[in-house]
């Protein structure tokens, strides 16, 4: 009877070696100012650079405790660089009637590194790649470029997911 008690008391106190996502920071104690140069543009796409850059400083500075820094430091603990590598408009579905597209997809790829003073890489993923739909207007006396505000959600989301790979070591 001792041996099963003993036995349900182990089994109750092990874990399954899962943890809750979000607590573990990998960059090293040392590191508390982060600076984000604009990301360099290799496509066509007019300012993309601007609004990544931008959305990863956004999110580098809600959810982080790090002094972000929008431009390049030679003070700071550790830079991020990032490259624009592609970026693509493609029609995704069209209209029976008419044939002209209906939606589009935007995929953009990018590459990011974040290194410390020494050159010591402390984060890197050269194959970011982020889609976003959106519907064309279909009335031209209600048209509204859509693919500007497709661009801003594809920036969101490419910054919430590259803060949490940084903070979390994927």
């Amino acid at each position: 009877m001792k041996r099963w008690a003993w036995l349900a008391l182990v089994l109750a106190t092990t874990g399954c070696g899962y943890h809750t996502a979000g607590h573990s920071v990998t960059l090293p104690d040392n590191v508390k100012t982060i600076a984000v140069p604009n990301f360099v543009n290799d496509t066509r796409t007019y300012k993309i650079e601007q609004t990544l850059t931008a959305a990863v400083v956004r999110e580098m500075i809600t959810r982080t405790h790090y002094h972000i820094v929008d431009q390049a430091d030679a003070n700071a603990d550790a830079t991020l660089h990032g490259e624009v590598l592609s970026s693509n408009a493609s029609p995704l579905t069209y209209d029976s009637q008419t044939g002209r597209a209906a939606s589009v997809l935007v995929v953009v790829s990018m590459k990011v590194s974040l290194t410390d003073k020494a050159g010591k890489v402390l984060y890197q993923n050269p194959d970011y790649l982020f889609r976003e739909q959106y519907q064309v207007s279909r009335e031209l006396t209600s048209f509204f470029e859509e693919d500007s505000p497709a661009l801003k959600r594809l920036s969101q989301d490419f910054a919430r997911t590259l803060v949490a790979n940084i903070l979390e070591g994927f």
